[in-house]
């Protein structure tokens, strides 16, 4: 016999409480204003979106997205992401508008996760996507745009890790033949595991030369001269492309004067399969995931029939709960107003009046003053009683 759920919610699925909510609203606004001064418009696109289309074409895995049967017996999946739906509506709806297009979002998403995993399954994030310029530049704009957001949102101290998916790919494509090989060296670095990655490598029958360099593309973690270390360790290949298109990416960075708040990881490894080139990602003091994930992605947009290139980060909200502090400003006022229901015109009347001076005003009927105990005032700065005895 299954054992009765009471209270119990989905695996992965989770209560926001008033004060989380209220934080939460507190940073979406702060960052909504953020970026529309970088001139992003807001989008919203449908929880349920087709499996043939938005599912099919996501960087998600199948298993990890909730799917359904309409009435009419199509798939439908809960999104996974809010990149893919985007660029489902930039091909359909948008087909016409010129490149590039800004855009912005404040959504929840949702992937299934293992028992054993803990993680939500439903999430939300904060995202931009700036699709139709391929520059360095736009690169550029989409980091230095979370670095501003993170500052907006009163993250005290963090770093946001540049990298490129071709540095990687193209070092060990120039060392190693076997692409399972090369697929398990990619996974350590994935996982940060070094130790795995060094003892993968002991293994390998090849040159001190070729085992040195791929050693030492684990030391390639700083700030700008890490460029120069990088050049010497490639060839005219697909690695060293990336590394000039870092060192141009680099020059915008410093123009706008975010440096400070990066650092280049040329290891950097991103799980998701769509990415085509420069991807980053946002750290904080004492969080151990990542605080936001980003990068360029320009095939995602053929596969609904509008080729361009792409770029965009999403900020993950449930994590920015965590590291930003307390809400600023002033606390409002709260007052407790109680009437008998003799004089409820006129309570109301100045309960509204107070409102419109900028309190917080509960309102409640009861039959006498002596209903209230001490326990109810609590919380309010005053309490204002409008009862039959006091006419």
């Amino acid at each position: 016999m299954a054992k009765p759920l009471g209270f119990e919610k989905p695996l992965g699925m989770r209560d926001i409480l008033p004060n989380s909510l209220a934080k939460q609203r507190h940073l979406e606004r702060a960052l909504r204003h953020c970026i529309d001064r970088w001139g992003y418009e807001e989008i919203s696109t449908p929880s349920l979106e087709y499996y043939d289309t938005v599912g099919a074409a996501s960087a998600t895995l199948t298993d990890r997205m909730f799917r359904l049967l309409d009435k009419q017996g199509h798939t439908v999946v809960l999104r996974p992401d809010m990149t893919t739906p985007i660029a489902r509506v930039v091909s359909s709806l948008y087909k016409d508008v010129p490149l590039p297009i800004r855009l912005f979002y404040q959504a929840n998403v949702f992937r299934a996760q293992e028992k054993e995993a803990g993680r939500n399954a439903e999430f939300f994030q904060t995202g931009i996507e700036l699709i139709g310029d391929a520059s360095e530049d736009a690169d550029a704009e989409a980091i230095a745009l979370a670095v501003f957001c993170l500052r907006a949102a009163g993250v005290e101290t963090f770093r946001i890790a540049i990298g490129h998916v071709d540095f990687v790919d193209g070092l060990l494509e120039e060392e190693i033949a076997d692409e399972e090989l090369r697929s398990q060296f990619r996974n350590f670095l994935y996982e940060r595991d070094f130790v795995g990655y060094r003892q993968l490598l002991a293994t390998l029958d090849m040159s001190d030369d070729a085992r040195n360099r791929l050693e030492a593309l684990l030391r390639l973690r700083g700030d700008k001269g890490k460029i120069a270390e990088a050049r010497e360790l490639t060839v005219n290949g697909k690695a060293r492309r990336a590394v000039e298109t870092i060192a141009s990416l680099w020059d915008a960075l410093e123009a706008y004067g975010v440096t400070e708040d990066l650092l280049l990881d040329f290891n950097l490894i991103s799980n998701l399969n769509y990415y085509t080139g420069v991807v980053f990602e946002g750290y904080a003091a004492d969080l151990g995931s990542p605080l936001l994930g980003g990068g360029r992605y320009d095939h995602l947009l053929a596969q609904f029939g509008r080729p361009a290139p792409a770029t965009g980060f999403a900020i993950k909200m449930d994590r920015l709960l965590q590291v930003t502090p307390a809400m600023k400003g002033q606390p409002t006022t709260r007052v407790l107003l109680c009437y008998t229901v003799e004089r409820r015109r006129e309570a109301l009347a100045e309960a509204q009046l107070l409102r419109e001076d900028g309190l917080i005003v509960v309102t409640r009927l009861i039959g006498n003053e002596d209903e209230l105990s001490d326990s109810e005032k609590a919380g309010y700065a005053k309490v204002i009683c409008l009862t039959k005895q006091e006419e």
